[in-house]
């Protein structure tokens, strides 16, 4: 047994010990009450998961295992050289509430690297669709697809122990970690770049590998796969994507499936969509600007001829979140530590003047400042990366650190299949009088 994969059987025993126990004491105490309103805007803020990995506060912003992303920026292990935390001791922080070694960091690194080969009718079944295929729904099928190999689903099949739920799910977090870079980079190269494929450097780590296979080069593309992959990692289980996947793997499914319908979910507009959302509402407003360095009276008039039309600015606004997003900082500061004089950057940082203004001014928008969207498309763009379509897979390739890592919990403290009770209106009706 690997030295990450007993240190979270250790914990997580220790855990369910400790939870059973609370269950027994205090399982029928009161923690929370549910308005109407709630009930019809989609349980919206309702206490009902445990998640381990990663919470949100409404003014603090997210904290991994407690730590701030400036936290995490000074306290992970870095690339020699780098600045930026590397994912992979992000994921081993999340999976066990402890700050890697550089050591141990190194060592996942090798261990996602030697798990990473993708299936050969992974390939055969993404080459028989259209390369115009959304690459979100590529990624879907893909990691659909990877199922075939499923420890869980062998292992269940086979009559597996109750107790041993939580290593075949281990084994499969760490596979499909592994693989995703792989699967994102061959949809990347196969639908924007000719199908001609990069491969892989084993001397890199997971996120300065993936910038390789994409054919971005340069360090600072690298730091920037890091810090992304890093920030985007998780934002506790109430969000869309995380949910979803939390939902079907109570059902016992396993990851590669559970995780997959949560990519579906992520891919919505009302979620991780929304990335390239923002930077193609720039582009637009650039092109009948005719200019990309607009003035402070432009953007304000494009900003408000938008609203006008019933539209929302992308990129702005979070249903948590009551202040700046603080995954919006850190891109920030990463552009102004780079690339400070690009046109698109500073697009952002003038929406960020002038959009949470306007909207505050109507009365009804509870959060008016940027989220994580907001930055991240003009960021790509500078190094190269304009095929906006693709930044949501970026997103799911990252996200797979925070809900896999919850995955191996759920199976670890036994939580149950989700199961919330639906009412009727009149039902509802009657118990508002």
């Amino acid at each position: 047994m690997d030295e990450l994969k007993k240190k979270f059987h250790e914990k997580s025993l220790k855990l369910r010990k400790e939870m059973r126990a609370f269950i027994k004491a205090n399982g029928a105490k009161k923690v929370d009450d549910v308005a109407a309103g709630q009930v019809f805007g989609g349980m919206r803020g309702v206490k009902s998961m445990i998640w381990e990995t990663s919470s949100l506060d409404a003014k603090e912003g997210i904290r991994f295992r407690g730590k701030t992303i400036p936290e995490l920026q000074k306290l992970l292990p870095k690339r020699k050289g780098g600045k930026e935390p590397l994912p992979e001791g992000l994921f081993w922080l999340m999976l066990v509430d402890e700050i890697p070694t550089q050591k141990q960091v190194n060592w996942l690194s090798n261990e996602w690297e030697k798990r990473a080969k993708l299936p050969a009718h992974t390939l055969s079944v993404l080459t028989t669709l259209s390369p115009d295929t959304h690459p979100m729904t590529q990624l879907i099928i893909g990691i659909s697809s990877m199922q075939t190999d499923s420890v869980f689903s062998k292992r269940y099949a086979e009559g597996m122990n109750k107790a041993d739920y939580w290593d075949a799910t281990y084994e499969d977090a760490m596979n499909l970690i592994a693989r995703l870079p792989h699967l994102a980079a061959f949809i990347y190269r196969r639908s924007y770049k000719k199908n001609i494929h990069i491969p892989e450097d084993r001397s890199l780590d997971w996120a300065g590998n993936f910038a390789h296979m994409l054919g971005i080069e340069g360090l600072q593309f690298k730091e920037l796969m890091r810090l992304y992959l890093t920030i985007h990692a998780d934002h506790e289980g109430g969000n869309a994507s995380a949910h979803t996947s939390h939902l079907v793997n109570s059902t016992l499914s396993d990851v590669y499936l559970s995780f997959a319908a949560g990519m579906c979910s992520l891919a919505g507009p009302l979620h991780g969509l929304a990335n390239q959302e923002v930077i193609k509402w720039i582009m637009e407003m650039t092109k009948e600007l005719k200019t990309t360095k607009p003035t402070k009276e432009q953007v304000q008039k494009y900003i408000n001829d938008t609203l006008a039309k019933g539209k929302v600015i992308p990129g702005y606004g979070h249903a948590v979140l009551r202040q700046p997003d603080p995954r919006f900082t850190a891109q920030r500061i990463f552009a102004e530590k780079h690339i400070k004089n690009d046109d698109f950057v500073n697009i952002v940082w003038q929406l960020f003047d002038t959009v949470p203004d306007i909207l505050g001014s109507l009365g009804k928008v509870k959060n008016p400042w940027p989220n994580v969207d907001a930055h991240s498309g003009a960021i790509l763009v500078h190094y190269g990366m304009k095929e906006y379509s693709f930044y949501t897979v970026l997103f799911a390739v990252s996200r797979a650190l925070g809900i896999l890592a919850a995955s191996c919990w759920s199976r670890a403290l036994g939580l149950p299949l989700e199961r919330p009770k639906s009412v009727t209106f009149d039902w509802l009706k009657k118990a508002a009088k």
